[in-house]
């Protein structure tokens, strides 16, 4: 008890310490208020044994400067994604492109978001990317709220709140993060009506519903992220377009992810495009800004004048509506569309789908040899690691099956594997990896050519602690 008196006796005061030069030059640049309460919360740590107690008040200078660099690290920080997942949900699936991050930077600003600059007088937000959806879809209208669920939710609460809505069996999905097509539809105000079986659903399982009354809308789900093979059958779009037209129902189309290239031109399979679901005849199709097409987080709908025009009237539409900076960055996203071959090179998540196996692995090998390199200057042990074949994915719900060829740099870990894992993440700034079986496996599909030089100086660092890593 009395060793425990005689510690805290020893502890400097917060005016004592306030006063020492180096603490005047934390204030100069952090604030008084600010470095006071840091420099509390460290003296509070001492006193409960969580921190040792320097061994003058001096020493106290490099508590608070490490307590403050905490405090002050942002909750949301840039990462180096070498999971070779390129829509990697967790880490924000799609980076953006230059012009975007450009164009978003721009608009941080004033600028003209509900102003008419012609008539001087407030205009619409929603005017703002509509021409260029138009253009690369074909729709008569487009309408841009703050994300692909807001796009669905909006549709069928503009079409069929307090009325019936039918969905396939076979398409009552669960599109990330828990979130469910029957609970889409009744946050929407809308009545599920399931029809068909979940391998078949026929034209004539719709009809029947629309038949027995009550059904306002029909919607088609596309399965992005899971395939359905076997004994099955789906009514294609263009039937229920048909359908729709015939009876009056309108047809809402939830695609998911807006794939806006071509698909055979990066290497994959046929994918549905907003175009060709506006070709067929949908009132409403709804997909993402983000994910395939390369954006910031949006959800697009593009159709008819009467059903974009419909849910653009509705309430909801104000709650789900983008920021100024969000409708800039996918403007300039959407304008890099207009050049095909552009795209596919300005677009961070089109590049690195196409990029080339044999680009990846002379990136994996330069990268390798730059962190032995390194390890051996700073007398560090070598990284029993070399590059061996791999897969990526795609990744955000699309592309199912669909594993792309890699060079992957592969480091045997064995026990040490969870704790490099967490050095790799604890990095500035972060490098996410993969770890399987005692190996971490560092996939470049997803990490920008710029950033390599990152992921060196983090192997370079790895299993080194305390006055090591200093």
């Amino acid at each position: 008890m009395g060793a425990h008196r005689d510690h805290r006796r020893a502890i400097p005061g917060v005016d004592r310490l306030l006063a020492r030069p180096w603490c005047g030059l934390l204030v100069e640049s952090h604030g008084r208020a600010w470095v006071t309460a840091r420099l509390r919360a460290v003296l509070d740590r001492v006193r409960a044994g969580a921190l040792s107690l320097p061994a003058s008040p001096d020493g106290f200078a490099e508590l608070l400067r490490d307590e403050i660099a905490l405090a002050g690290t942002p909750s949301l920080r840039p990462a180096v994604n070498a999971t070779g997942v390129i829509l990697h949900t967790n880490l924000g699936r799609a980076p953006l492109a230059p012009e975007a991050r450009d164009a978003m930077a721009r608009a941080a600003g004033y600028g003209n978001v509900e102003f008419d600059l012609d008539a001087g007088r407030r205009g619409s937000r929603y005017v703002h990317c509509a021409g260029l959806v138009r253009e690369l879809t074909g729709a008569e209208a487009a309408l841009v709220v703050n994300n692909g669920a807001g796009a669905v939710a909006l549709a069928l609460a503009a079409f069929a709140a307090g009325k019936g809505v039918a969905v396939s069996h076979g398409e009552l999905v669960e599109i990330g993060g828990g979130f469910r097509i029957p609970e889409v539809v009744e946050a929407a105000g809308a009545r599920l009506v399931a029809v068909g079986t979940t391998n078949r659903t026929r034209l004539g399982d719709y009809a029947r519903a629309i038949g027995d009354g009550g059904v306002a809308a029909i919607l088609k789900v596309h399965r992005s992220n899971f395939a359905m093979t076997g004994f099955t059958e789906e009514t294609g779009l263009a039937e229920l377009a048909g359908l729709g037209a015939e009876t009056g129902v309108p047809v809402i189309h939830d695609l998911g992810s807006g794939l806006l290239a071509d698909a055979a031109g990066l290497g994959l399979p046929p994918e549905p495009t907003p175009a060709g679901s506006v070709a067929a005849g949908a009132d409403l199709v709804a997909f993402s800004g983000d994910k395939l097409l390369g954006g910031p987080q949006a959800g697009i709908l593009a159709g008819t004048r009467a059903g974009v025009g419909r849910a653009r009237a509705h309430p909801l539409c104000r709650a789900l509506r983008c920021d100024k900076v969000t409708l800039a960055g996918l403007e300039a996203t959407l304008a890099l569309y207009r050049d095909p071959a552009r795209a596919r090179a300005r677009i961070p998540v089109l590049r690195m789908i196409s990029a080339p196996v044999e680009e990846l692995g002379g990136r994996a090998r330069a990268l390798l040899k730059g962190v032995a390199g390194g390890r051996a200057a700073r007398g560090a042990a070598p990284l029993a690691a070399g590059v061996v074949p791999g897969e990526s994915l795609v990744g955000g719900g699309t592309f199912p099956g669909v594993r792309l060829p890699a060079a992957v740099l592969r480091i045997e870990a064995g026990d040490e594997a969870e704790a490099w894992m967490a050095e790799l993440r604890a990095h500035d700034p972060p490098v996410v990896a993969r770890g399987r079986k005692g190996r971490i496996l560092i996939d470049l599909r997803a990490v920008a050519p710029e950033e390599d030089a990152v992921v060196t100086s983090a192997l370079i660092s790895l299993g080194r602690t305390g006055e090591e890593a200093r």
